[in-house]
């Protein structure tokens, strides 16, 4: 195939004409020409190299691998770096490679991470642990091309053993380890990066952002569903402000802003969790259109998502150039980013219309072994008419958590929500055989009847449940075991679903009839009183506990400042 087009060439940051020849899947050819009338140009719109996804858990979109490249190519992009630590924690190894076998089905790169942390912490209960030698066993595969986010920061700094021998794996294999450090800052973040680590997707301010990049690691800014930080980070006037108040940074970085090179501290724009209702819209077309907005070049946001990740974590990718993969996009503008065209490995894979590959289904069987319950279950028992208790205070669009408390009625021993302070119930449910039930409360959320259920709940995946009552979250929870994993919205007079039976967290659906039903529950939510734009994965976040400052597992609350469990109620 040969034929003459407009590149965008991400090596120089230019815009030319070239010849561009394709034989085998490798461009074989990319020359400059000159456009005239004996040269005219074939390709209507300007070529760009695939996009590339440099950090995401596929399994957060609930649709299979196969299924989301079908979605994914008719948005430009055309490789993931996946770290499929979701169904890891629920599968083990098997898990993993039911993903790898699926994903080699479909005409789509993905490439994967070794999941450094399942579980994420010992205080929770899993399905699997991947310990250092399930690892190494992973780094040897040809598909794995990094060690995946260690989360257990506390891990590193306080030199566990096991931590730390995951981490030389990885340098031994020479593969790059991503991080995930949110707020870590000082000493404590030089220790962790003495290991090596070299990235980082959590930095919610700019100050953050710069400490780290300034000690050579490179920054993710995530794009994702549940977190969107590229507001935050990519706000030229707030991050003038934070650096010019700065003492340590003030006088030295201050021209950063005066000389405009402000995008130069961010390297990669990632997804990390990608809702199916957003990922039918856009991926991260839409996310670099929204970079341009924020006044970020629009040749510095593309390499953010081609060239840089490529070069990273060292993919046949991301460049237009003599010898490459030939995966590549044809848009209308590099300001619309309306994708005309989809190739991958010189084949066109969406026309512009229509996906021209099919998804094969994965194997599925039922992760969920828990025995139905009863509202008695998530009842919590006090002596008494009133008591203090802690309280997960959680805000929309932000992982992040605060502590807080509040004061609750206690009624023939049970002590009572209160939906006028906007404090509900908050439980987990081990999932694993355990049948274990924790409960606490949180705010946020707004609710003012029923309650909602999800086997969605990071990272280990039991069973998240928030209610108003404990009769309404044993209605969602069974839901949601009968399904043999899934979403679940009940109140008094409706009980509705979104099964997920692919280990609790995906389905073998079309991404669009997904959406659909995800957007149907959400519905739903708003009739309870919901005031979060994203209740089911706001709440899946709430049992992550390596994210401050309080969060639940099915061992009980968690202070996530301190890695200590801590009491409900207050004595």
């Amino acid at each position: 195939m040969s034929f003459t087009a407009y590149i965008l060439d991400v090596v120089t940051d230019s815009i030319h004409p070239a010849r561009i020849t394709i034989e085998d899947g490798i461009f074989k050819e990319v020359t400059p020409i000159t456009v005239d009338e004996e040269t005219p140009v074939d390709v209507r719109g300007l070529i760009l190299p695939g996009f590339i996804d440099s950090h995401i858990h596929i399994e957060s979109s609930m649709i299979t691998p196969a299924q989301f490249a079908r979605i994914a190519v008719r948005h430009g992009t055309t490789s993931v770096v996946c770290d499929p630590h979701e169904i890891a924690n629920v599968l083990g190894i098997d898990g993993v490679e039911a993903m790898i076998e699926n994903a080699e089905k479909v005409p789509f790169n993905f490439y994967f991470a070794a999941s450094s942390c399942v579980p994420a912490t010992p205080s929770e209960t899993s399905g699997a642990t991947l310990d250092s030698s399930k690892i190494e066993y992973l780094l040897k595969k040809d598909e794995v091309v990094a060690l995946a986010e260690m989360m257990n920061f506390p891990g590193v700094i306080n030199g566990d053993e096991e931590v730390l021998r995951k981490l030389e794996l990885a340098r031994q294999y020479g593969k790059p380890i991503d991080g995930h450090a949110p707020l870590l800052s000082g000493k404590d973040l030089d220790k962790y990066l003495e290991q090596g680590i070299s990235t980082d997707h959590e930095c919610t301010n700019f100050i953050e952002a710069l400490e780290k990049k300034i000690k050579g690691m490179r920054i993710m800014v995530r794009d994702g569903s549940s977190a969107k930080n590229m507001e935050c980070l990519f706000d030229i006037d707030e991050g003038k402000k934070m650096v010019k108040d700065s003492e340590r940074f003030g006088k030295v970085y201050r021209d950063i802003f005066e000389r405009k090179i402000f995008s130069p501290v961010f390297d990669f724009i990632v997804s990390d969790d990608k809702h199916p209702d957003e990922l039918v819209k856009g991926h991260l077309n839409m996310s670099i259109k929204k970079a341009v907005k924020l006044g970020v070049d629009p040749f510095k946001a593309i390499s953010m998502i081609t060239i840089n990740p490529a070069y990273h974590y060292a993919l046949d990718a991301g460049v237009i150039v003599e010898g490459a993969r030939a995966d590549f996009i044809v848009v209308d503008s590099i300001y619309d980013f309306n994708v005309l065209k989809t190739y991958i490995g010189g084949q066109c894979v969406f026309d512009g219309e229509n996906v021209l590959f099919d998804a094969p289904e994965m194997e599925s069987n039922n992760s969920i072994n828990a025995s139905k319950k009863t509202a008695a279950d998530f009842d919590i028992h006090y002596d008494g008419d009133e008591c203090e208790v802690n309280v997960i205070e959680c805000f929309d669009g932000d992982l992040l958590t605060k502590k807080t408390t509040a004061k609750l009625a206690v009624e023939d021993g049970i002590v009572q929500s209160d939906t006028n302070q906007d404090v509900l119930k908050i439980a987990v449910v081990q999932r694993y055989g355990g049948n274990t039930v924790s409960n606490a409360f949180i705010k946020g959320f707004g609710f003012k009847k029923g309650a909602i259920a999800s086997s969605v709940a990071h990272d280990s995946h039991n069973i998240i449940v928030v209610g108003c009552d404990s009769e309404m979250m044993a209605r969602a929870v069974n839901r949601v075991i009968d399904d043999c994993g899934g979403i679940a919205v009940v109140d008094d007079d409706f009980e509705d679903s979104l099964p997920l039976p692919i280990a609790g967290l995906m389905s073998n659906e079309d991404a669009f009839d997904v959406a659909e039903k995800w957007g149907e529950l959400y519905d739903r939510t708003v009739s309870l009183g919901c005031k979060i734009k994203f209740p089911f994965m706001t709440m899946a976040f709430m049992a992550l506990l390596v994210l401050p400052s309080i969060k639940i597992s099915d061992k009980g609350l968690f202070d996530g400042d301190n890695f200590e469990f801590m009491d409900v109620i207050i004595d």
